[in-house]
């Protein structure tokens, strides 16, 4: 990140590890590993600074998190940039976990930010919005291309250069290209970046 100039950036759109030692629990056996650098969130900060350095002034950006520590999460980018709201991906199916002591879990939590102020593209839609999961089939915490296509579309325009420090398998790639915009992504493993390259490629 550090490569990248200072304002260049007009989106900031990723799902970083959240800091839970996440395994995945799907029934095929060792499908994936652990996610490198989950079982901290020492970078957090550091984190921050780096993408408001990058970030153009009027500009929204969006964090995934979990709810386990979305409280650290938003600490840490209140620091810098203006808290907007925290969206809620109503998923169509629920996760695991405690099967006989807590409620199913059937969401997830994106941290929604600005840099300045960004007007938002059309009309105004609620905070919570439903989108099917993805099966995990390249990564274990995968997400669904149409969903951050929605996301982009919402606060960008064609042209636009989006940014994703934790890229995985490549989805917010593959959602930009489609959508007319430039990508710049990172990602420290080499067999997600292959993938990642591979789908935007195509």
């Amino acid at each position: 990140m550090k490569a990248i100039p200072s304002c260049s950036i007009d989106m900031v759109l990723t799902d970083p590890p959240y800091g839970i030692s996440f395994q995945s629990g799907a029934r095929v056996v060792n499908k994936f590993g652990k996610i490198k650098n989950d079982n901290n969130l020492e970078w957090l900060d550091s984190f921050t600074n780096e993408i408001h350095r990058v970030a153009k002034d009027n500009t929204a950006h969006y964090v995934f998190c979990s709810w386990h520590h979305m409280d650290k999460f938003k600490q840490s980018l209140e620091k810098k940039f203006k808290v907007k709201n925290v969206l809620v991906w109503e998923k169509n199916n629920t996760g695991m976990g405690d099967l006989k002591g807590d409620f199913a879990p059937k969401h997830e939590m994106i941290i929604f930010l600005q840099k300045g102020r960004r007007l938002i593209n059309g009309r105004r839609d609620p905070n919570i919005f439903k989108f099917n999961k993805t099966g995990n089939h390249l990564h274990p915490t995968q997400k669904p291309v149409d969903m951050i296509e929605y996301l982009i579309t919402k606060f960008s325009d064609e042209g636009a250069t989006i940014f994703d420090p934790f890229m995985g398998s490549g989805t917010t790639g593959v959602a930009a290209k489609n959508l007319n915009r430039k990508f710049i992504g990172i990602e420290l493993d080499e067999n997600y970046l292959k993938t990642a390259k591979t789908r935007i490629d195509e």
